[in-house]
């Protein structure tokens, strides 16, 4: 029963598909440990310090713990590297990109009139990229068990051939199943049982009996942005409040090619021998959050927190653009490849989703001027994630709610001052949203940093780690066996911060 769950949770974690499903609700609720180099360099655990732009991202009372008026900006160099394993083939590809990944002013101001409790007040906007999509993965390796030819036969049986041989519709007018199986048709890769316009049923035209050498290149780039709009106040010196109304912004693209070649034909039918298949996606959109979060000084040295980030509303559009090639040989000859590249943009109906929520608990104790340790804890239930309006997904959202759960972050955090250097380190833990962790596995990370402040002028160096495997298959149906994925990824982000 537990590889039955496991493979099913790999089957809707599919590199390619269309369909909305976990892939999309992973990528979307889903954060990096992205922010400013301070932030970074304590793997994020900030949720009772504030005092730090990405700090507000994790509860938004910590910007009235800001002495002064101040602006900052962050670049950050992405590097990941992306080990792969296909039939005991291992590959690996790296991927490098420069980003500003986060700019912010804060602005505080005392209350003249202290007499109501209230003594200071902030107000802050500030920008974060929370996810950078810029990766590489390539797989390869040899199939003994399916081709191609399985993916485009899964689409096609069930669709009259009118449709699939183009009579009927024009390409642009085809679902999302009807362009596969118009795609395998087109490319000769997949035959007609009979050439009656009414046949739903297809057979493979790539030779069977032997191995299938099989590789993907998959490139992604692209930023999920937050810009929020950060207001706080502290009371009596001890609680501080605060509310973010953030502004979401991504931006996403995925080019797969896929290979396929065998020399398994020994007749002189012509059958298919190699075939290269291209996708290219184009994923839009924009949605509202809101986070409300508190600290509160229990003593001078040591405060705790307590935030809570909503549901992110979403609002996302598709575009997608296929192409194939396809050649066939027999014994004696090879043909010229059978190309379709319509390359029309299919621009798929909008669709809404919500991410799940998420509550941080926080602790932290401050040695004065010398130093601090800080703790954060996050959950977030990524069964309650879904597709809205539920009528229109009803399926979809309750294969989400049964095959993902709740996931619990730790996060810790160091900091020790030497004059005007400060040094820095922390830990990071992040459990697997699936039930089955085998599916994505657990996250862990470590990071380290420096800073010097010169006055008006503080500079961050922070360096950051983490790693995680997890499965992937090469499309979401007809050909899904596993491929394992190490992931490793190193940033180093360099901030800069000027008081007013």
């Amino acid at each position: 029963m537990k590889k039955i769950f496991l493979s099913f949770a790999i089957g809707l974690f599919a590199i390619t598909g269309q369909a909305q499903n976990i892939k999309e609700i992973l990528l979307y609720s889903q954060e990096n440990m992205n922010g400013t180099a301070r932030f970074r360099a304590l793997s994020g655990a900030f949720g009772a310090l504030g005092g730090d732009f990405s700090a507000l991202n994790v509860n938004p009372a910590g910007s009235v713990v800001f002495s002064n008026n101040q602006v900052g900006f962050t670049i950050s160099n992405y590097h990941n590297k992306n080990n792969t394993n296909y039939f005991g083939t291992s590959a690996n590809e790296t991927d490098n990109s420069l980003d500003i990944n986060q700019l912010g002013g804060v602005y505080v101001f005392e209350n003249e009139d202290k007499s109501s409790g209230w003594s200071k007040f902030a107000v802050a906007l500030n920008y974060d990229n929370i996810n950078n999509y810029d990766n590489s993965i390539f797989v390869a390796g040899t199939n003994s068990i399916n081709s191609i030819a399985d993916y485009f036969l899964s689409y096609a049986n069930g669709i009259p051939l009118s449709v699939v041989s183009g009579n009927d519709f024009n390409y642009g007018d085809l679902f999302y199943n009807e362009q596969q199986a118009y795609l395998g048709y087109q490319s000769f890769i997949i035959n007609p049982t009979d050439t009656n316009p009414g046949t739903t049923t297809y057979t493979s035209n790539v030779a069977s009996g032997g191995d299938y050498y099989q590789e993907n290149s998959i490139v992604t780039s692209g930023y999920n942005g937050k810009l929020s709009f950060n207001g706080s106040a502290i009371y009596k010196d001890r609680l501080m409040v605060g509310v973010n109304l953030n502004a979401h912004f991504s931006d996403y693209r995925k080019s797969t090619s896929f290979f396929e070649s065998n020399n398994n034909n020994t007749s002189t039918n012509y059958l298919v021998e190699r075939v290269r298949f291209n996708n290219d996606l184009y994923t839009y959109g924009n949605g509202f959050s809101f986070q409300i979060g508190t600290i509160y000084k229990a003593t001078k040295e040591f405060r705790l927190g307590l935030a809570y980030q909503s549901p992110t509303w979403m609002r996302y559009t598709d575009e997608l653009s296929q192409s194939i090639s396809a050649v066939s040989s027999n014994v004696n000859e090879e043909l010229a490849a059978d190309v379709v590249n319509p390359r029309l943009t299919m621009i798929y109906e909008p669709y809404r989703m919500r991410t799940p929520g998420k509550i941080t608990a926080s602790a932290a104790y401050v040695f004065g001027k010398t130093g601090l340790l800080s703790f954060d804890y996050g959950v977030k239930d990524y069964g309650n994630a879904a597709f809205t309006p539920d009528s229109d997904f009803r399926d979809q959202n309750d294969l989400v709610a049964n095959v993902l759960g709740v996931s619990n972050e730790f996060r810790l955090g160091g900091e020790y001052k030497i004059k005007r250097v400060s040094l820095r380190a922390g830990y990071r833990y992040e459990e697997s949203p699936f039930k089955s962790e085998n599916a994505l596995g657990d996250l862990t990370g470590y990071s380290g940093g420096i800073g010097y402040n010169f006055g008006e002028i503080k500079v961050d160096l922070a360096y950051s780690f983490s790693e995680r495997d997890y499965f992937q298959s090469m499309f979401d149906q007809g050909l899904t066996r596993a491929y394992k994925v190490s992931s490793k990824n190193s940033n180093i982000s360099l901030t800069m911060l000027f008081e007013l």
